[in-house]
């Protein structure tokens, strides 16, 4: 499958009743929501001394994936053009790949 047509299957369980700004709205609360359950099962592995719940941090992820693509819908865009274009911009930022220096000051990109 495809990123573009993972976005619109699962964009068919997108409410219908929603208006674009409330998509939006949802999409990026969505983002946040599912990201603090990531972060929390990563919390409990290393600051708790759980076991990595390797299985749930893979659905966590699949959550994130879904309200990106509802985010992407909301503002009109395919996920594949969100996705080239953050991978442009790593390019330009790190053209030889990662390097700390040019992690720590970013001044170029203002």
């Amino acid at each position: 499958m495809t990123i573009n047509e993972y976005q619109s299957l699962a964009m068919r369980t997108l409410n219908p009743a929603l208006s674009k700004k409330d998509v939006l709205i949802n999409g990026v609360m969505g983002l946040c929501g599912e990201s603090g359950e990531a972060i929390d099962l990563v919390k409990k592995h290393l600051a708790q001394g759980h076991a990595l719940d390797r299985e749930g941090l893979i659905k966590e992820l699949g959550d994130v994936a879904w309200y990106l693509a509802e985010t992407a819908y909301a503002l009109d865009v395919d996920l594949e053009t969100v996705l080239a274009g953050n991978i442009e911009k790593l390019r330009r930022r790190y053209p030889q790949g990662f390097e700390r220096e040019k992690s720590i000051d970013r001044t170029d990109e203002r």
